[in-house]
């Protein structure tokens, strides 16, 4: 079981490949390990035995190994199970980051353990874990409204005001890897949790660019 104890050893992104997916809202989660290995001015290399995108960074006192899978979102599992398996990482001290629809853009969660709650890459991770019990951040991204309309908004870049919110977050998420990392993610969810997103800006316009 988690706790407030548990250490993380890799930090997961997960997205799809590709230039043509870079900038859509399911890859909010290649955005924040991207920004965590730019912080410590790391670049990820491509590592095809664990078929994903590899770096190692220091957060605080510890060296974090950072994954972005590029088996694509429904397949990541694969990625993140021969990685965690082959440096014998155990699933409790796996973090994964990836876009929350049922959150609005802005907010964030971090938990541990749970459902799949629809989320594809999820879903695979716990398929090849054998378990759910890893940890989350969850970044939100908001909801179409309509069931029919999510493959086609996630796959689609958020709006200016809807990105620079998502971008606000993961400072904020940044400043607290530290304690994440290094068995206080208590204090860090706290922290996150109780953070109010800016409200948007009077004349934004709210368009799918």
């Amino acid at each position: 079981m988690g706790t407030a104890e548990t250490s993380i050893d890799l930090i997961v992104g997960l997205g799809n490949p590709g230039s043509e997916y870079a900038e859509t809202r399911h890859n909010a989660g290649f955005w924040l390990v991207d920004e965590i290995a730019r912080t410590d001015r790391q670049t990820f290399a491509s590592e095809t035995r664990f078929h994903g995108d590899v770096a190692t960074t220091q957060i605080g006192a510890r060296k974090v190994r950072l994954l972005k899978p590029t088996t694509f979102m429904n397949r990541s599992g694969q990625s993140v199970a021969t990685m965690a398996r082959y440096f014998k990482i155990p699933v409790e001290n796996v973090l994964v980051v990836h876009d929350e629809l049922d959150l609005s853009a802005g907010d964030a969660r971090i938990k541990f353990g749970g459902g799949h709650g629809g989320h594809n890459g999820l879903r695979d991770m716990i398929a090849h874990f054998g378990s759910p019990n890893f940890w989350r951040i969850r970044l939100g991204i908001s909801h179409p409204g309509h069931q029919s309309d999510v493959v086609n908004y996630v796959l689609k870049p958020p709006s200016r005001d809807d990105r620079e919110k998502i971008d606000e977050t993961i400072s904020v998420i940044l400043s607290v890897m530290p304690m994440v990392v290094d068995n206080d993610i208590q204090k860090a969810t706290q922290k996150v949790h109780s953070r109010k997103p800016k409200p948007p800006k009077p004349d934004t316009q709210q368009t799918e660019d």
